[in-house]
């Protein structure tokens, strides 16, 4: 099967992921925790509990599960929101003295969800993916492309997993996400409304 030409992006994306979703905001959470930086820690947690839907994705993409377009173009939509939704949080952050882990953590904030608004719009033509058979997905190059990465990552950390038990493991996680994500919008919210704290 002839690779398409956006392949080498495709990798470079995941690499990137990597970075911005992964390595960074880890270093950003230890670094806060040194600090007793309240307001960054609260927000740090919120994103990784939000974010959790990109390794859900990737699990669902090991098992080359169409549905895994829409839960990649929807984490990349909720994660920005996630980081600029809280009220209180970005007062507290607006208050802060300036200070260096500040000015690291708003700029990776801005590049963070620059990157996933990128990403979100690239994702748009591949949404048709999500809406076709599991064996079309394979057989269509443009789509399968993106199962390449999350297949290199199998062969890292499950180098002797079933795929299709990895993807029905992705599959589990993604209802436990979207109940948790329905009680968020349907019940806390009301509550709480834009207020991290609920205060």
């Amino acid at each position: 099967m002839e690779q398409p030409w956006f392949q080498p992006l495709v990798w470079m994306d995941y690499r990137l992921a990597v970075l911005f979703t992964v390595i960074l905001p880890l270093i950003l959470l230890i670094w806060s925790l040194t600090q007793n930086a309240d307001s960054i820690q609260r927000l740090l947690m919120i994103y990784w509990r939000v974010s959790s839907l990109l390794a859900i994705t990737v699990y669902l993409m090991i098992g080359a599960l169409p549905l895994s377009f829409v839960s990649a173009f929807v984490a990349r939509f909720l994660i920005p929101l996630s980081l600029w939704f809280w009220v209180d949080l970005n007062e507290d952050l607006d208050d802060r003295p300036q200070s260096p882990l500040k000015l690291v953590f708003t700029s990776w904030r801005w590049a963070i969800s620059i990157y996933m608004a990128i990403g979100t719009l690239i994702q748009i033509p591949f949404l048709g993916c999500a809406f076709s058979s599991q064996s079309a997905l394979l057989n269509n190059a443009s789509c399968r492309v993106w199962l390449d990465p999350p297949w290199g990552f199998k062969e890292i950390l499950h180098p002797n997993g079933d795929p299709g038990l990895l993807g029905f493991w992705g599959l589990v996680g993604l209802v436990i996400y979207v109940v948790c994500f329905a009680y968020f919008v349907l019940i806390r919210l009301g509550k709480q409304g834009r207020s991290a704290t609920g205060q």
